[in-house]
């Protein structure tokens, strides 16, 4: 083997995954919060194998917990911060659009892919699936309970925005089986909220949420976005505050994530807005995750919190655990044994192959051996902990008798993110601070980077 070689095929030294002591860890522990999920090493299916795969991952009956998620891929406006749009509303598209995601479900109903563990979670996400009208929405989510093998408790998710969710539509799908709905608010304050896209004013968001816990009929959660344009800590500190007055059941907390082609990078890109330094973010997070403490709210993960026992998140914890997730819908995606599928986007390819069940498939990646054990890692710390017990025993499913353990391998990050104030051991885990919480994801991004060049799992 030549020098260069040698030096490409050595693992990087474990220094360079180390974060930056100082006097403020929020600020200073990593260059960058970096994306909302930690991501894993994949290899790409070869196209020309994508339908044999397919096949097989249909004709295989399912062994693990599993959710499902059912995509619903319109948008009434182009949100200036969001990267997941796809296509325009129109309301003529939405009865075509379920009545092609029903003959999807009843399809799925005949494979053996159908029989396995009941689903914990049912997710309808988007794109804006409350857009879709009252009736529309109902069948739909009666379609789902007909079809899917669910647990007696499932939780069953209708993602949306405020601006085309009345009580009405709450109501049709309360009655049809939704248990929890999740709202995208963002920030109460129509100084934030207007120039990013958002129709709602404060006091129609108010008074929507207030008339949805009126209902009593399921969970009622929002998503908040730290780091918005114009906004301060004290901002999103009263916005938390909010949630807990109005007595909701739960929140998501995000740093908004810069994606290159939306219109706010764009925006900033040319000096038309301007937002928080990213070395500020950590504050906004402290800011809101101390007002959630100081009404009383427990956190679920590093991002969510409950204000209620109605609240799980259990889709949210799953699929962040390594649970399989069945795919509806055109541009879903899921995950089955070791690999993750994305399905057509293309809306007329999906309305025409629904029903068969074939050739939906976009894309597949397939996972590396060493998935259980950064599962487990990663199951840990979306929870706030590192717990190092369930990961070597992964380890040792794996790898039976490995030749180093894992506490041994992570010493030395254990140790200085220790001394960096990110964690501090507690029982058998390394549980996060506040700080850790905020960097939960470059974390565990840098946890599976140095997993990967444990001597046993570097050579499989």
């Amino acid at each position: 083997m030549t020098a260069a070689l040698a030096r490409l095929a050595a693992p990087p030294a474990v220094e360079s995954f180390f974060a930056t002591i100082g006097a403020d860890p929020l600020s200073c522990a990593f260059p960058r919060k970096g994306g909302a999920h930690p991501g894993g090493p994949m290899a790409p299916v070869p196209a020309a194998q994508l339908a044999t795969e397919w096949d097989r991952l249909m004709a295989t009956p399912r062994s693990r917990r599993a959710v499902a998620y059912v995509h619903i891929p319109f948008c009434e406006n182009h949100c200036l911060f969001c990267g997941f749009y796809q296509n325009p509303w129109r309301a003529d598209l939405g009865t075509a659009y379920v009545d092609a995601l029903i003959a999807q479900l009843t399809g799925f109903a005949r494979h053996p892919a159908q029989e396995g563990p009941p689903l914990q979670a049912v997710y309808l996400g988007g794109g804006t699936p409350t857009a879709l009208s009252a009736p529309d929405i109902a069948r739909l989510v009666r379609a789902i309970r007909r079809h899917l093998p669910l647990a007696p408790d499932c939780e069953i998710t209708l993602e949306g925005r405020i601006h085309s969710f009345g009580t009405d539509k709450a109501r049709a799908a309360f009655d049809a089986g939704v248990t929890r709905v999740s709202l995208g608010v963002q920030s109460f304050s129509d100084a934030i909220r207007r120039p990013l896209g958002r129709k709602a004013s404060r006091a129609e968001i108010l008074q929507a949420l207030q008339e949805l816990v009126a209902l009593d009929q399921g969970a009622v959660i929002v998503d908040l976005i730290y780091g918005l344009p114009g906004q301060s800590p004290e901002d999103v500190a009263a916005d938390v505050r909010i949630c807990a007055d109005l007595g909701l059941d739960g929140l998501d907390l995000y740093a908004l994530n810069l994606i290159p082609g939306t219109p706010l990078l764009t925006a900033i890109e040319k000096g038309k807005k301007q937002v928080a330094a990213p070395d500020q973010l950590g504050h906004f997070f402290a800011a809101g995750e101390a007002a959630a403490e100081e009404m009383g709210w427990r956190p679920i993960s590093t991002s969510h919190w409950q204000g209620s026992l109605r609240e799980r998140s259990a889709y949210n914890l799953a699929v962040k655990s390594g649970a399989d997730c069945l795919a509806f819908g055109a541009g879903a995606g899921g995950f089955l044994g070791d690999l993750s599928f994305r399905l057509t986007p293309d809306l007329g390819h999906y309305a025409g192959q629904a029903a068969a069940g074939t050739g939906l498939v976009a894309g597949m990646m397939r996972q590396a051996a060493s998935a259980l054990v950064a599962q487990a890692i990663k199951a840990g710390m979306e929870r706030g902990l590192l717990d190092l017990a369930r990961a070597e025993a992964a380890l040792r499913m794996l790898v039976p008798g490995p030749t180093q353990s894992l506490t041994d391998h992570f010493a030395p990050l254990l140790a200085q993110w220790q001394a960096a104030g990110l964690w501090a051991p507690q029982h058998r885990f390394y549980r996060l601070s506040r700080a850790g919480r905020f960097w939960q994801v470059p974390m565990t991004t840098r946890l599976l980077g140095w997993l990967a060049h444990h001597p046993d799992l570097s050579r499989n």
